[in-house]
């Protein structure tokens, strides 16, 4: 009984975190950006979170999950992010998922798989071997949020 509720409540958490990186990839579809936000906890606060800033920056590696590494290691004062996890709302490519490993993240949680650039296509593990993945957490929303745009550019 302790465990099922215990993995409720998870479940309850990782959706209230990843309605907070929906609302980081609204802020990219505002500013014209592919509607990818990310959010980095730690003890139930959000210490870091970012949205792509690709265009903006005129920077390919300006993606949502980098902006939230960057802020979140700031705000640890420390580059590894054990003990935290990362909410984001595509499935990560494999740049950042490889960013996710150096940090040594121990949860990476995401809402729409990525079939053209996420890191499952590469068909390799890329993160430290003891982060846990969670996928299609508010799966549909997200999805929605990335179809919509790319629907207005064609």
């Amino acid at each position: 009984m302790f465990e099922q509720n215990d993995s409720k409540n998870i479940a309850e958490q990782d959706k209230k975190f990843m309605r907070m990186a929906i609302d980081e990839a609204r802020k990219a579809l505002v500013e014209q950006e592919v509607p990818i936000g990310a959010v980095v906890v730690c003890g139930g606060r959000v210490i870091g979170r970012g949205h792509n800033l690709v265009e903006t920056l005129c920077d390919a590696t300006a993606h949502a999950e980098m902006q939230s590494i960057t802020a979140a290691a700031t705000t640890l004062g420390g580059k590894y992010l054990k003990g935290c996890t990362l909410y984001v709302t595509v499935e990560p490519c494999v740049m950042c998922a490889g960013a996710l490993a150096w940090s040594q993240i121990d949860r990476v949680v995401y809402g729409a798989p990525d079939s053209k650039r996420g890191y499952t296509t590469v068909g390799g593990r890329i993160f430290h071997p003891k982060t846990e993945v969670v996928a299609g957490v508010l799966q549909e929303e997200c999805e929605t949020l990335m179809k919509d745009f790319f629907k207005t550019l064609r």
